[in-house]
C-alpha cells in the first residue's frame, strides 16, 4: 500500500506530496540496517502510533492512520485530513506517469546512503581499511566485506577503550604484503596501565602454501587444489594485553574467517576464534565475570557452545610439556561452517562484541592494586610459559611463520616486553602462587 508524505514546506500551507513506494517491510529492513557500529553511537527507534503505519522522519512528516492524522488539537487534525484529502486527489493523475522515476530516484537515495554509510563508518576506525573503501562499497553484501568492517569496528572499539584506562595512544602502523593483502597493527608499549597492547588487523590473500595446506589436512580438512594450487583469502582480528600491574590479567582474543577456492571452483568457508584469559593471580569473582559474559554470547546461538567451546579451549591452551594450561580459558573454535555461513557469521560477531564488557571490568577493578617485587617475579615467570605455548604451539604463530610475506613483527606480537625463566621454580606450598599453579594443572568449571 502506497503511504502518503506530507513535507510542509511553509506556514501558508503550501505542500508537497510525494508517494513512496515502498512496503513497511521493506522501510524496516531499511532502517534496521543504519544501526551504528560503536555502542557508543545509538539510533533511536521510534515505535508507531496504535494502528499507524511507521514513514521516515522528514520536515513536517505525520504518522497516518485510516487518513487522519496523528495530532491531538482538533483544528490541526480537521486541517491535516483536509490537506490528505486535497493532496490525494492532486496526485492520482500525476501517479502514473512519474511512478517509475520516483522508484529511480529512492533507489538511488538508497543506494548513495548506504555507500555513505560504509564511508562513515569507516572514518572511526583507527586507520582506513585494508581493502579500498569504494571496493568495500561495490561489494558490500558479501561475506569478506562484512567480516572486514566487522573487524575493523573490533580493532577501533577496544583500542579506544584501552586508551581511555591507560591514558596512552596507540601506534597505528599500516603494512602492505607483496604476495598481496596486508594489515593494520596498533601498539601501545610501557604505558601507565599496559607494558604492551597490541591489536592487530589483518586482510591477506593469495595461493597457499603447502606446508599451511598440510596443516590445514591435519585437522581433517579436505583440500582439492587446482594442479596443486589453493588460492585463499584470510583475515581476521587479533590481540594480546600484558598489563604492569600482576593483579591485571592478560587477555587474548582473535576472530578470523578463511575463504579457499577448490579446483571446481567453490568455496570453503571457515570461521574460527576465541577469547581466554591468563591471570598472574586466580581470582574466583574476575573468573565467574569473564566466562559469565563469554557464556552468555554464546548461548545467543547455541545452549551447547559455551560448553563445548570451554573445553576446547582448555584442551588447546595446554602446554604439554609443562603440563599445564596457559591460563583460565575462555572459549575456542576452529574451522566452523554450520549450520550455515550466515549464523556462523552473526556468531562470531556476538563474540567479537563481548570483548571489551568481559575484560574492561576487570582492569578497573584491579586499577588500583598494590603489589610486590615478589608478584611480579611471578608475573614474570607466568610470562615465560605464555611465550613458550605461542612459540611452541599456537596455529595462528605457526600459519603466520608459514605463509610467505608474513610480517613478522605483527605475528611476534603477542610477546611480552619482558618475561623470565627461572631454573626448576616451583612456588612454596600454601602460597597464592601454589594455588593459581593448581588451578592451571586442574581446569575448573566457572560457571
Amino acid at each position: 500500500m502506497a503511504t502518503i508524505v506530507l513535507y510542509s514546506m511553509n506556514r501558508t500551507a503550501q505542500t508537497t506530496a510525494r508517494l513512496c513506494f515502498f512496503p513497511y517491510s521493506t522501510r524496516a529492513s531499511i532502517v534496521d540496517s543504519r544501526i551504528s557500529f560503536f555502542h557508543n553511537t545509538s539510533v533511536r527507534r521510534l515505535t508507531p502510533l496504535p494502528g499507524a503505519r511507521w514513514v521516515p522522519k522528514a520536515t513536517g512528516v505525520q504518522f497516518m492512520s485510516n487518513g487522519i492524522a496523528g495530532k491531538t488539537a482538533t483544528g490541526r487534525t480537521r486541517r491535516s485530513a483536509l490537506l490528505v484529502a486535497g493532496a490525494a486527489a492532486a496526485v492520482v493523475g500525476f501517479v502514473a506517469s512519474a511512478s517509475h522515476f520516483q522508484r529511480a530516484e529512492m533507489a538511488t537515495m538508497i543506494t548513495k546512503t548506504e555507500e555513505t554509510e560504509i564511508s562513515e563508518k569507516c572514518k572511526k576506525f583507527m586507520s582506513p581499511p585494508c581493502t579500498d573503501v569504494k571496493v568495500l562499497q561495490q561489494k558490500k553484501e558479501e561475506m569478506c566485506t562484512r567480516m572486514e568492517m566487522l573487524i575493523m569496528e573490533t580493532q577501533a572499539e577496544f583500542c579506544r577503550a584501552l586508551e581511555e584506562v591507560d591514558g596512552g595512544k596507540f601506534k597505528v602502523d599500516k603494512w602492505e604484503r607483496k604476495e598481496g593483502g596486508g594489515g593494520i597493527s596498533c601498539v601501545l608499549q610501557d604505558g601507565k596501565v599496559f607494558e604492551k597492547a597490541g591489536v592487530n588487523v589483518s586482510v591477506v590473500f593469495g595461493n597457499l602454501t603447502e606446508e599451511a595446506a598440510k596443516q590445514m589436512r591435519s585437522r581433517g580438512k579436505v583440500l582439492r587444489g587446482k594442479d596443486g594450487i589453493l588460492p585463499f583469502c584470510a583475515m581476521g582480528v587479533s590481540s594480546v594485553i600484558h598489563p604492569k600491574n600482576p593483579h591485571i590479567p592478560t587477555v587474548h582474543f582473535n576472530y578470523r574467517y578463511f575463504e579457499i577456492e577448490e579446483e571446481d571452483g567453490e568455496c570453503q568457508a571457515l570461521n574460527s576464534g576465541g577469547t581466554d584469559l591468563t591471570p598472574t593471580y586466580v581470582n574466583k569473582e574476575d573468573g565467574a565475570h569473564f566466562h559469565n559474559s563469554l557464556k552468555e554470547a554464546c548461548e545467543k546461538h547455541h545452549p551447547k557452545y559455551y560448553p563445548d567451546f570451554k573445553k576446547w579451549c582448555d584442551r588447546y591452551f595446554y602446554i604439554r610439556h609443562r603440563g599445564e594450561t596457559r591460563g583460565i580459558g575462555g572459549i575456542f573454535f576452529d574451522d566452523m561452517d554450520s549450520p550455515s555461513q550466515e549464523e556462523a557469521f552473526s556468531f562470531v560477531r556476538s563474540c567479537a562484541q563481548t570483548v571489551v564488557p568481559c575484560y574492561l571490568p576487570i582492569v578497573y577493578k584491579h586499577l588500583d592494586d598494590p603489589f610486590s617485587l615478589e608478584e611480579k617475579d611471578w608475573q614474570q615467570v607466568r610470562r615465560g610459559r605464555y611465550v613458550e605455548f605461542n612459540l611452541v604451539y599456537d596455529r595462528g604463530v605457526k600459519f603466520g611463520l608459514a605463509t610467505p610475506g608474513s610480517r613478522i613483527e605483527s605475528i611476534l606480537m603477542s610477546l611480552p616486553l619482558t618475561a623470565k625463566w627461572e631454573y626448576m621454580h616451583e612456588p612454596p606450598k600454601g602460597s597464592q602462587e601454589a594455588d593459581t599453579l593448581e588451578v592451571l594443572r586442574n581446569p575448573k568449571e566457572w560457571v
